[in-house]
């Protein structure tokens, strides 16, 4: 159900997703090619181990990353996008396009 108890809505459900914290960060770091948890951390940047695991719990759980066990001892995994994850890059490319054309960088506070 979407907002007010309307029928399934999919741009509702599509941008409760989207705007979930690190989602599309997480994306857009594995369009460059599969990453293990680490690698993926530091492409990311500022996410916590845990609120990263539960993202990638979540991705893969609708089906838009794959997760691969490549060892138990030591913990080794690795993750990439599905197919249906890499349509997703048609989506940052448009929000990229936007952004480059109406938004202006803003100078920190303090410099």
């Amino acid at each position: 159900m979407g907002a007010r108890g309307e029928e399934f809505c999919p741009v509702y459900f599509a941008l409760n997703l989207l705007q979930e914290k690190w989602v599309l960060h997480i994306i857009r770091a594995l369009l460059g090619g599969e990453k293990g948890f680490n690698e993926l951390s530091r492409a990311v940047g500022g996410v916590n181990p845990a609120t990263l695991s539960q993202r990638l719990e979540q991705l893969v759980a609708l089906g838009l990353v794959e997760k691969e066990v490549e060892s138990h001892m030591p913990p080794r995994t690795r993750y990439r996008l599905t197919p249906a994850g890499q349509e997703l890059e048609e989506v940052i490319q448009a929000i990229d396009r936007w952004a480059r054309k109406h938004l202006t960088p803003s100078p920190l506070p303090g410099r």
